[in-house]
């Protein structure tokens, strides 16, 4: 197993779906972040739009991610669930 990723549960409640993913540990979630709205836009079919007030919550606790933490330097674990909201 990878261990420089995590594979986490990701829920999008504007487009009512979810995605397992693996995302490296070693980026800044703000980046993570980015490249997860830079893929939804483009499975879409541009439907999604990016949005600034947009962030990655904890679905266990409703934390919401600093998006200048790397993923190691959260709670996030293989397993973890996360809303894009």
């Amino acid at each position: 197993m990878n261990k420089n990723k995590i594979l986490i549960e990701l829920e999008i409640p504007l487009t009512e779906k979810k995605y397992d993913i693996f995302i490296p540990i070693n980026k800044k979630i703000g980046t993570i972040k980015s490249l997860i709205e830079q893929a939804l836009v483009e499975l879409t079919d541009k439907a999604y739009e990016i949005r600034e007030d947009t962030n990655l919550y904890s679905k266990e606790n409703g934390t919401i991610y600093d998006v200048n933490k790397t993923v190691r330097d959260t709670d996030l674990k293989n397993g973890s669930r996360v809303i894009l909201l």
